[in-house]
């Protein structure tokens, strides 16, 4: 068997593909399995695609990545599978798709973990979701051998068009990467954010809660992105995401925070933040909107917030008693190991590809 991995990304550094199938590689090598890997944007690329400005030299990069693309036609009779993550071009009709599907014949596994349906695009990039297809998703669940969604909220729009859809959590390497647990140090006590340029927003509908909190507590917010939040806060402490210390970073945290709004993007989410938190013995506060009703387990591992007072109220609780959180730290990494561990879903992740 040799399987070839289209994705949009440059491997090794977008946060879903990474927990979607890249940490499955040394699975793949123990079972004496093949696989290559395309990104259709290279490191340099990606860097320059979500910056402002520069259009002509997006378009041009764009262009080359078509390119790539289509050069995978002369080399995909190799693969026993073809595993697609989100897409295999950002924009256009689904031509390659019908290609490689009704021309050449491939099995394709197509795997998403966001509500990709649904018109979304960063500020930087807003005039070329004008040229997105994203019909391609309902087009491409149709013609793929299997889908595999990473929560059932995506599952169920899958199955309307592909029976063979499997339900895939997102998961964490619990055995050689989020192998550590949070140290707690003394009375210092530190309120954790980590994400990306797309969800930092999300963080504004906590400033009234940092505010109020700046006036009753000492705690430092340290918040790890690609880009800084908009707010100004003393008590605020940005770090650039770095792959190399990104474990380091977040095990400085005493609780992790993932806030949502409840519509349809963030019902698709499914709920990476809170299983890193998790993963690392970090009490998850979230929104209780879609998946991280599943993840977190209110008032053993973490609280569902739903409004300010309730994020207050949650944070001041584990803040007043260090032995809630002590305790609520030693539950959260039998719920990953347990049910979004690699090794837990080792087996649904190779039935893909049979």
């Amino acid at each position: 068997m040799r399987i070839l991995f289209i994705a949009p990304y440059p491997i090794g550094l977008a946060a879903s593909q990474r927990f979607r199938f890249e940490q499955y590689f040394s699975l793949l090598q123990s079972k004496n399995i093949a696989y290559d890997t395309t990104s259709f944007l290279s490191e340099h690329v990606w860097e320059e695609l979500y910056a402002k400005g520069h259009f002509i030299k997006k378009v041009f990069f764009l262009f080359l990545g078509y390119i790539r693309r289509y050069a995978l036609l002369f080399k995909v009779h190799r693969y026993s599978y073809i595993f697609v993550h989100r897409e295999i071009v950002p924009f256009g009709p689904p031509i390659l798709e019908f290609i490689l599907v009704k021309i050449l014949r491939k099995k394709i596994i197509y795997d998403f973990d966001d509500a990709i349906w649904i018109k979304n695009s960063s500020e930087s990039n807003k005039l070329f979701s004008v040229f997105k297809w994203f019909s391609n998703v309902k087009y491409l669940c149709r013609m793929a051998y299997k889908v595999s969604c990473g929560n059932e909220y995506l599952c169920n729009f899958a199955r309307q068009f592909n029976v063979q859809t499997v339900y895939n959590p997102t998961t964490i390497d619990t055995e050689s990467h989020h192998n550590q647990k949070q140290i707690h140090n003394g009375d210092k006590f530190v309120i954790g954010w980590t994400g990306s340029h797309s969800t930092v927003k999300y963080l504004n509908e906590l400033l009234p809660v940092f505010q109020r909190l700046e006036q009753k507590i000492q705690f430092e917010l340290v918040v790890i992105s690609d880009v800084a939040p908009t707010f100004q806060l003393n008590s605020m402490r940005f770090i650039k995401w770095n792959k190399q210390s990104e474990i380091e970073d977040l095990l400085n945290f005493s609780i992790g925070l993932m806030p949502l709004p409840d519509d349809q993007w963030a019902n698709g989410k499914c709920g990476f933040k809170a299983l890193q938190y998790m993963a690392l013995g970090i009490p998850a506060l979230v929104s209780p909107v879609g998946v991280n009703t599943r993840i977190v387990d209110n008032g053993i591992n973490g609280f569902y917030c739903s409004n300010t007072d309730e994020w207050e109220k949650a944070i001041l609780s584990l803040y007043e008693s260090r032995e809630l959180l002590s305790a609520m730290s030693n539950r959260t990494q039998q719920k990953i190991t347990q049910e979004y561990s690699v090794r837990s879903n080792s087996a649904n992740f190779l039935s893909l590809f049979s």
